[in-house]
C-alpha cells in the first residue's frame, strides 16, 4: 500500500498525553507530510484510560494545536505491520534521558530486522518538558498534586475525573 508524501508513525501509550508528547508531536509534524499518532493497545498493561479514550484525548489536543497533517488512531499487534499498512517508512520515538536510549535502540534494531526499510528517528523534547512522563503525571494526580503545567488543558479534567484528585493549577 503506497501513499503520496512522506509518512511517519509516532507510536506510544499516551496514558495520558503530556506536554512532552505534544512537543514531540509538533516537531515530528513539521518534518513529514503526514504523521500518524498511533495509540498502542497493550494487553499486558492496565492503563488509566482505555485506547479509545487516549485516542480521543490526542485527537482533541491535535485539533487544538492546529496540526492538520496529523491523524490519530489506535493499533495493536506489530508496529512494523501497522507502519506497512499505513505506508510509513519512519517511526518517530522520543528520548527524554539517557536511560530511554538503550531500550529505544533495541526496539529500533528489532523493527529494522523485521522490516529493513523502516527507519527510526529519535527526537528529544524541549528542556522545559523533558522531565514529564505519563507515569509521573498519574502519580502526581493520584497524590492530589497540580498537573496543570504537565498536560494539555483538555487533558486535566479527564485525569482529575478518573482519579478523583489532583488540580488543574491556579
Amino acid at each position: 500500500m503506497t501513499h503520496a508524501g512522506f509518512r511517519a508513525i509516532y507510536p506510544g501509550s499516551f496514558d495520558p498525553v503530556t506536554l512532552g508528547h505534544l512537543d514531540l508531536l509538533r516537531r515530528a509534524a513539521a518534518l513529514v507530510d503526514q504523521l500518524t499518532v498511533a495509540v498502542l493497545r497493550n494487553t499486558e498493561k492496565t492503563p488509566l484510560f482505555d485506547a479509545e479514550e487516549r485516542r480521543e484525548m490526542l485527537a482533541d489536543v491535535v485539533a487544538e494545536a492546529g496540526l492538520d497533517n496529523v491523524e490519530v488512531t489506535a493499533f495493536d499487534g506489530l508496529l512494523v505491520e501497522f507502519a506497512r499498512r499505513r505506508g510509513a517508512r519512519v517511526i518517530i520515538r522520543g528520548l527524554r534521558a539517557a536511560g530511554d536510549f538503550e531500550y529505544e535502540l533495541q526496539m529500533a534494531h528489532m523493527n529494522r530486522r523485521l522490516d529493513p526499510g523502516l527507519e527510526t528517528v529519535f527526537l528529544t523534547p524541549d528542556e522545559s518538558v523533558q522531565s514529564i512522563s505519563s507515569r509521573l503525571v498519574r502519580e502526581i494526580a493520584r497524590l492530589g498534586g497540580d498537573i496543570g503545567a504537565l498536560v494539555p488543558p483538555a487533558v486535566v479534567p479527564r485525569v482529575i475525573a478518573r482519579l478523583g484528585r489532583g488540580t488543574g493549577g491556579a
